[in-house]
């Protein structure tokens, strides 16, 4: 028989094919043959030890198999390009083929068996597997375990940084951002960058059981993080995670990980940072050199096979990236106002004593009652003192209160008439500022509202007549009195009105009998 390993293990040496076909005796036609028909196949050195001849022969003349053989050779490149496209898999693939060999009249493999000649063949071709991990299915995401340092020049503090890493199983193609912390929002941001990284979305994510990405995944219920789901809903990819302690679940990202830790984070370990900006962008360059790192039993690195592979069965990205959301839920207090940390925000009053759901972006703060958003705030990136308050969330007193200033005031008084308009003028002249006036105009527009403008304004006309000091409490007290009804020359009191001077009102004949008359 020819030695197949012989003929490739020379060739990768460079040997020309006289000095190969002296060295295995067999002519240069042959090896010539043997050359092109493994080219055709994308076989080459090395190959594993367990490889046989035989087996390679099988591999480069299947009609000879053919020849002694009644069972009909699969074409496993056909079956290895199928296998890529969603949906397609073995069991589909052996029911064709047999459905085909009934065809010829020919007797096919049974299922089993054609399974395994397809693995043997994707082994000594070196094509990526296609029956665990297919293009464009998923990304799996983790932290790494260790850290890099970088130290602030100024005070000398030491500052962690955290290595995030997502891969795509298929190709091995990865990603790795470097993040002051391992909390939400940055966990959030990079999935958006790693998207962006890879230019496409994969069908499935799969991250490990973190509490900033899975609230609970048991047996039979799996609650995600509503941020997390979020994103997951705007890329149109569905989050799995992995099954608690079982890490083959996303074995490669776990490689990947150590992988990372290996050729970035020992990598660096000897490099003096100082400040989180050189971090990170000295894992970005050692990110580049480990997807162009060559592998070593096949043809390629990383980046590569991502783009003969795989890139076109990633899912395409979305118009605009996901803005990162945080969620959260309190009870609205009394004063209807939530806070971001930073600053206040108001909510429909309401809504006082409900609990609320509330969504933080980084431009907004928006507020959800019952799966329907209620309020909606731009986000104030800087601490200011007074709340940001929307005048239709506050209660109509409020509302007026808020809307209280002299001109208004005026502008009121000026619809009633001309007694009330000077009593207002009084109350705005009478202190040292107008505020100071704001609660007797306020009153006045409530007796207003109450006893009407017409009876109001005679009210005022008749506490004019007698004091150029009006006060609410004179005013309310002729109206509660109905004296404001009576006739210019009517019976009016002015002694029952609460006079302004407050003198001796006995009379002189009460003290010359010297005491109280019986």
């Amino acid at each position: 028989m020819v030695n197949y390993r012989e003929i490739l293990r020379l060739h990768s040496l460079a040997y020309t094919q006289r000095q190969i076909a002296s060295s295995v005796h067999s002519s240069r036609n042959t090896i010539s043959e043997v050359l092109r028909l493994a080219e055709s196949i994308g076989l080459s050195w090395p190959l594993e030890d367990s490889v046989t001849n035989q087996e390679i022969m099988v591999l480069l003349y299947p009609e000879k198999l053919n020849a002694v053989n009644p069972r009909k050779a699969p074409d496993y490149s056909y079956i290895h390009k199928e296998l890529a496209k969603p949906g397609v898999n073995l069991t589909l693939l052996w029911t064709e083929y047999c459905s085909g060999c009934n065809a010829s009249g020919r007797q096919p493999y049974m299922y089993t068996q054609f399974c395994d000649n397809y693995r043997k063949w994707a082994r000594l071709t070196k094509a990526t597997m296609r029956i665990q991990h297919k293009p464009g299915e998923a990304m799996q995401v983790d932290w790494a375990g260790s850290t890099l340092t970088y130290q602030d020049p100024v005070t000398g503090d030491v500052y962690d940084t955290y290595i995030f890493a997502a891969v795509l199983p298929c190709s091995c193609y990865a990603y790795a951002e470097a993040c002051e912390d391992m909390k939400s929002t940055n966990w959030l941001l990079c999935h958006v960058h790693a998207y962006e990284y890879f230019g496409g979305v994969t069908r499935l994510l799969i991250p490990d059981n973190l509490k900033t990405g899975v609230v609970k995944n048991t047996r039979y219920d799996t609650v995600l993080n509503q941020s997390y789901q979020e994103m997951a809903e705007h890329y149109g990819t569905a989050v799995v995670p992995a099954r608690v302690l079982h890490p083959k679940d996303k074995s490669l990202a776990e490689g990947t990980v150590k992988f990372a830790t290996t050729w970035i984070i020992a990598a660096l370990r000897n490099r003096k940072f100082f400040s989180f900006e050189e971090v990170k962008q000295a894992v970005a360059e050692k990110l580049e050199d480990l997807n162009k790192r060559p592998f070593k039993k096949r043809e390629g690195n990383r980046r590569t096979a991502y783009y003969d592979e795989e890139k076109a069965f990633m899912k395409p990205l979305p118009v605009t990236p996901y803005e990162p959301a945080v969620w959260s839920t309190v009870k609205v207090p009394l004063d209807y106002l939530i806070s971001d940390g930073k600053n206040k925000y108001s909510v429909p009053f309401d809504l006082i004593g409900e609990e609320v759901n509330i969504r933080l972006t980084r431009n907004f703060v928006e507020i959800f009652f019952h799966g329907s958003r209620v309020a909606s705030h731009k986000r104030i990136s800087r601490q200011q003192r007074d709340p940001i308050i929307q005048p239709e969330h506050m209660p109509m007193e409020h509302r007026k209160y808020l809307s209280y200033n002299a001109d208004e005031f005026l502008r009121w008084a000026h619809t009633a008439g001309e007694s009330t308009t000077a009593v207002v003028k009084h109350f705005l002249t009478a202190g040292s500022e107008p505020e100071q006036g704001y609660k007797s105009c306020a009153s006045l527009t409530k007796l207003g509202d109450r006893y009407g403008l017409k009876r109001l304004e005679n009210a005022c006309h008749r506490v004019l007549e007698y004091t150029s000091k009006p006060a609410i409490r004179n005013i309310s007290t002729i109206l509660k009195n109905g004296q404001d009804k009576l006739p210019p020359n009517g019976n009016a009191a002015p002694e029952k009105v609460l006079p302004v001077s407050h003198g001796i009102t006995r009379g002189a004949a009460y003290f010359r009998r010297g005491g109280r008359q019986s």
